[in-house]
């Protein structure tokens, strides 16, 4: 293999992937000031961030049933997908529509969304083998620091700018700069599989097949943690630095560091998944980031150790993302990756829709303090789920054998 043409190639796509997620936090990023222009209540904060989780929902099951991912360009995919989210997301600066039809734009914005994620992994599997953990795990670690940058953009607005419209402005100016870097710069690798045949039944095998069953079981405890935790930890930092009168846009330039630094997770459990397993790094990364669930709130009076305890989550929460996923690739048939991967995140972020919304309400009656308790028993439960998988007699095609 050419390997100058691959490293090319993906780190292409992990830009174009950077960039394009840039669109997936740009309205939790701002909830602040929206709160303050919008009265929002906590219900209507959560659904900033939950109906673009619908909406990937949505679009990703489609995708799935329609077997999208792998009957048709995934790079053309990703490209048509990031610029249409860049038209619904900037429809809402440019429109001011009110909340109503900005939740619905943020829909649309999700339901694009699916068709940039999973065919960017698919992408990814066209080109590694041996070390497709790390391959997956670099896109990954492009796709946090994508999602975090709407938090720096927010942080870097000068004073006195309507902030929210500059973040979704800019955000969107960022996907559609993903679109082109996709289409010019970006394409698949020798791995690529045959043009798959239709067939919606192969949508059921990532519960009929155990080991994909397993994987995926594993995905949703890391996921019960993950977006819940990018999320709200931003606005946890926010409200612990305020009550300590600390600055707020040191605050948001934490929020953007909490989310961003899982890039180092993400790489170094890419490498050491490669060598020593994927359920053993990624059972490591679930519990790292479930003790993590307990801890943080308990430092929301010392905003420096929180800083600490949450930077570390950051790391851990993510880590083992990218090995869900590669474990998957692994386990399925070839032909229908993009499918498999699509129908692994599609249950995944259907499960954030409630560890999202669950957790304003816990803040009001417990406190920040207590308020992610609720998160801990997915690591657990991804942990049981590695165990199993590593135990399955099929695991032996994970990461050249080390399970």
């Amino acid at each position: 293999m050419n390997e100058p043409r691959k490293w090319r190639s993906l780190g292409f796509l992990s830009l174009a992937s950077l960039l394009a997620m840039a669109l997936w936090f740009s309205g939790s990023a701002v909830v602040p000031q929206l709160i303050q222009e919008w009265d929002l209540d906590g219900g209507q904060q959560s659904w900033m961030t939950m109906s673009v989780q619908i909406g990937f929902v949505v679009g990703a099951l489609g995708s799935a049933l329609l077997n999208l991912a792998d009957r048709v360009s995934s790079r053309n995919l990703f490209a048509v997908s990031a610029l249409l989210g860049a038209l619904f997301n900037g429809a809402i600066p440019l429109l001011d529509p009110g909340l109503a039809a900005t939740l619905a734009l943020r829909f649309l914005t999700g339901v694009t969304l699916a068709g940039v994620y999973p065919p960017g992994m698919k992408l990814v599997a066209t080109w590694c083998r041996e070390d497709r953990g790390l391959g997956i795990g670099v896109l990954v670690g492009a796709l946090s620091i994508g999602s975090a940058s709407p938090h720096l953009l927010n942080a870097l607005v000068p004073s006195g700018m309507p902030a929210w419209r500059s973040v979704l402005t800019l955000s969107s100016g960022l996907a559609a700069a993903a679109a082109v870097i996709a289409l010019l710069f970006v394409e698949a690798g020798p791995y690529l599989a045959r043009t798959a045949p239709f067939d919606w039944r192969f949508v059921g095998r990532a519960l009929s097949h155990e080991p994909t069953r397993l994987a995926n079981f594993g995905y949703l405890g890391h996921m019960w943690e993950l977006y819940a935790v990018w999320a709200w930890a931003p606005l946890l930092v926010l409200a612990s630095y305020d009550a300590a009168g600390w600055s707020a846009r040191a605050a948001r330039v934490t929020g953007f560091g909490v989310i961003a630094i899982g890039v180092f997770g993400c790489v170094l459990a890419g490498v050491l998944a490669d060598r020593f397993g994927r359920t053993l790094v990624a059972g490591g990364s679930l519990l790292i980031s479930g003790v993590c669930c307990i801890l943080a709130g308990l430092f929301f009076q010392s905003p420096a150790l929180l800083t600490m305890i949450c930077l570390v989550w950051g790391i851990a929460v993510v880590a083992d993302s990218a090995q869900f996923s590669a474990a998957v690739s692994e386990l399925t048939d070839s032909r229908y990756v993009g499918t498999a991967l699509t129908m692994q995140t599609s249950l995944g972020f259907l499960l954030t829709l409630l560890t999202i919304r669950i957790i304003p309400p816990l803040v009001d009656a417990f406190g920040w303090e207590r308020a992610f308790w609720v998160l801990a028993p997915g690591p657990l439960f991804g942990i049981w789920s590695m165990v199993r998988l590593r135990q399955h007699p099929d695991a032996s095609r994970m990461a050249s054998g080390n399970r």
